[in-house]
Order: structure tokens, then sequence, then C-alpha cells
């Protein structure tokens, strides 16, 4: 009898797994990652070969302004919308694209950094048109992107994106949440992590370019076993990261098999990460591993 029902556990894991969403390719061949120099920890760490001629110049029809346009497809142009979701802290601007009704398979929400706005993330061409390729992502595969304004990266700010997360994760009770933040936008990555509401809506942390918190370690977050995936340039200005590297390394240690990668992009600067991020490959694992 035991044998039968530990087999019978088995193979509703094995289901579980397989039934897991995964997003299919879109554009693969143009925004894989151009090498991998060294891949360690498992393949936890894996630093990724950046040329800034060949990834930039060589991308752009215009440099660091407009992307070639192979690189970019419209379509979830239909989809698209720029709205107002009332919050208990205020109304909050939002673009979204893809799935706006109800039953979206994954949601994924891109806060910008200082200086930037809800656009940002919305902006077909910039960025080597990976933003684009987030936008399709989401949009062909039932999935809905949102990108909002929010007022600071202090409380105010987190209580907005918090608000617009249980918005729309009642809207799509089943879909997984993933959280991206550029730059300064990690403040808000880490503190929702502490949220203990919000932290139970959110699937995963993408965190590009940007801060680190050692109260994450012990946070809502962290006992969900959230998985965190970490992209940063080499020469980053704004924030070394050799700090970012050990608070990577800490993340593994302070938890057995936690769930957490670092790609790091060798030469790269602080926005190299958001135009040299494999978003259907982080995205996948997420999706294999959030709780």
């Amino acid at each position: 009898m035991r044998s039968l029902l530990l087999a019978a556990l088995a193979l509703a894991c094995l289901s579980s797994a397989a039934s897991a969403l995964q997003l299919e390719p879109y554009k693969d061949d143009l925004f894989s990652y151009p090498g991998i120099l060294k891949s360690d920890d498992g393949g936890d760490y894996v630093v990724v070969e950046y040329n800034e001629m060949r990834d930039i110049n060589g991308r752009d029809q215009v440099p660091e302004r407009r992307v070639k346009q192979n690189y970019v497809s419209l379509q979830p142009k239909r989809s698209q919308k720029d709205l107002v979701v009332t919050t208990n802290t205020g109304p909050v601007k939002v673009m979204a694209a893809g799935k706006l009704d109800q039953g979206a398979s994954i949601i994924t929400i891109y806060l910008h950094g200082q200086g930037g706005n809800r656009q940002q993330g919305m902006n077909d061409f910039t960025f080597g048109g990976n933003f684009n390729r987030l936008k399709n992502l989401m949009d062909r595969n039932g999935g809905l992107y949102l990108t909002p304004d929010f007022s600071d990266f202090d409380d105010r700010g987190e209580s907005e994106i918090a608000g617009l997360i249980n918005y729309f994760k009642s809207q799509s009770p089943q879909a997984k949440l993933i959280v991206a933040c550029g730059s300064m936008g990690g403040a808000l990555c880490w503190r929702l992590a502490r949220d203990a509401k919000a932290a139970k809506s959110i699937s995963g942390l993408v965190i590009l370019g940007s801060l680190w918190d050692e109260n994450f370690i012990g946070s809502a977050a962290f006992k969900r076993r959230i998985p965190v995936f970490f992209g940063h340039g080499s020469r980053d200005p704004v924030f070394a990261i050799d700090n970012q590297e050990a608070f990577f390394q800490k993340i593994r240690g302070s938890a057995k098999g936690y769930p957490v990668r670092f790609h790091r992009f060798e030469s790269g600067n602080h926005g190299t990460p958001i135009r040299m991020i494999d978003w259907r490959g982080v995205l996948n694992w997420m999706l294999s591993v959030a709780p």
C-alpha cells in the first residue's frame, strides 16, 4: 500500500512539473546570448560575452535609439492600453499589453529606475528591442505585461505597486506574477519581498543592474523560496558588481538549493542587462521553480 501511495505521489509531481507553463520560442536566434565565457555553481552563475560594437552598433539602426526592424514585431500594439488603476493609495497609471481580461497565464511587471516612467518598458525600439520581445512573449503566450508609474522608491511607491499586484492577481489568480526591476527600481522589488501580503502573490524577482538588500534574507519572499535572477554589467559604475555578486552568494549560502541565478555581462555597463537579458530563458526557469 505504501509503495502504491509513493508511486501515486511521484506521478502527481511529474504531472504537475510537466504541466507548468513554458513560454514558446520567439526570435530566439536574435535574442539568445552570443556566447558564454564561464559557467559555475551548477549553471546558476554565468558570464555572458558582451561586445558593444556587435551588441549595440551591429544591432541598432540608430545606436541606443532604434533597433533594426527584424528584432521587432508590433503585434502586441493591438492589445496595448494606457490605464488608470485605483488602489488604496490612489490612482496608478499603468501601460498594459496582452491578456487584460481574466485568465492571464503569466503576469510580468517592469519597474523603471530613477528618471524613468511607465513608457520606458513599453518602448519597442530602445534597449535593442528587448522590451518588445518581452511584450511579444507575454502577448503570444496568453500573458499580461505591465509597466506602471509610481510616486517614489519608498513607502508610497511600494504601496502603489502592491495595490497594482493585488488588482491584477484578483483578475487572474492562477497566473504566476514576476516583478522585474531596473536600476533603482530594485528598491521596490526588495520592499515588496518584505511585504507579507505582496510576497504571497509574487512568483519571481528579476533584478537588472540594481542594488542589493541584506534584509531579503529571512523576508516573506525568501521564506517562500521565490526565485531571484540577477543581471549585471561587469563595468556598472552605479552599483558595483562585486557587491551584487557577493549578495548572490550570500543568498545561495543562506538556504540550500535556493533558486537564485546570476548572469554577469562581461564589459557591460549599467543598462546592459536590460538590453541583453534572455527574457524567455529567465522566465521559463522561474516558471519551472516558482512556488
